[in-house]
């Protein structure tokens, strides 16, 4: 749709009407959108193949913002139309219970292939990844170790990401996991822990990873 610049769009923030969060929201000629997924001003061409192919392919209105310090996607959205999905919340409580099972799977993999050591740079990683992308209720050391050990499928205290976190969650646990292994084998083991994931669901996530571009490719 649009190539912006920052100085052609204001950036805001509304309370989400059913979750403790606040949501970004950008406005730009009497349109608003809400933010999909950042990259790193180094990713410059994944951020624009992950824009095209909204755009292009799956025919999705979505602007992209070009910052000195990052890339951001951005969809279009009308604001009253927030919180009141609740099959898109359900939805992303599918997908963030997922992401939680690949996250943590990725964390024994490397305690038990490559020891304590690894795995406790693993988790400093981790963090700063979190606060980096400010990703929310997930800012200390402490909060990260009780996310790799809870249950997230019996658990109600999820973190309140939404699918742009989880679009970067994946996207940097995959590079965090070729750092540690030096290679990609490590997908296959971890894509083994959805299995603890009732069948709809499991195929409710891998379809969405499949149709997530960027990311799907990462981890088939």
């Amino acid at each position: 749709m649009f190539i912006l610049k920052r100085q052609d769009v204001e950036i805001t923030s509304i309370q989400h009407p059913t979750k403790d969060q606040q949501i970004p929201i950008l406005n730009y000629q009497g349109q608003t959108f809400r933010l999909v997924s950042v990259f790193r001003a180094n990713q410059e061409e994944e951020a624009k193949a992950f824009w095209r192919d909204l755009t292009d392919n799956r025919g999705k209105a979505c602007v992209l913002l070009e910052e000195p310090e990052r890339y951001s996607v951005w969809g279009k959205i009308r604001l009253d139309q927030l919180g009141t999905d609740g099959a898109g919340d359900a939805k992303t409580t599918i997908l963030i219970q997922a992401c939680v099972l690949l996250l943590q799977a990725v964390s024994i993999d490397i305690e038990d292939i490559l020891g304590n050591k690894q795995a406790g740079l693993f988790e400093k990683n981790l963090v700063e990844v979190f606060q980096q992308w400010r990703f929310p209720q997930t800012d200390s050391a402490a909060v990260v170790k009780n996310l790799l050990l809870i249950d997230p499928l019996s658990t109600n205290h999820l973190p309140p990401w939404e699918e742009h976190h989880l679009i970067t969650l994946l996207r940097e646990l995959h590079r965090l996991g070729k750092e540690s292994f030096g290679n990609t084998n490590f997908v296959s083991r971890a894509m083994v822990a959805l299995q603890d994931l009732p069948p709809p669901e499991r195929t409710q996530f891998v379809g969405w990873l499949n149709q997530t571009p960027v990311v799907g490719k990462l981890w088939q």
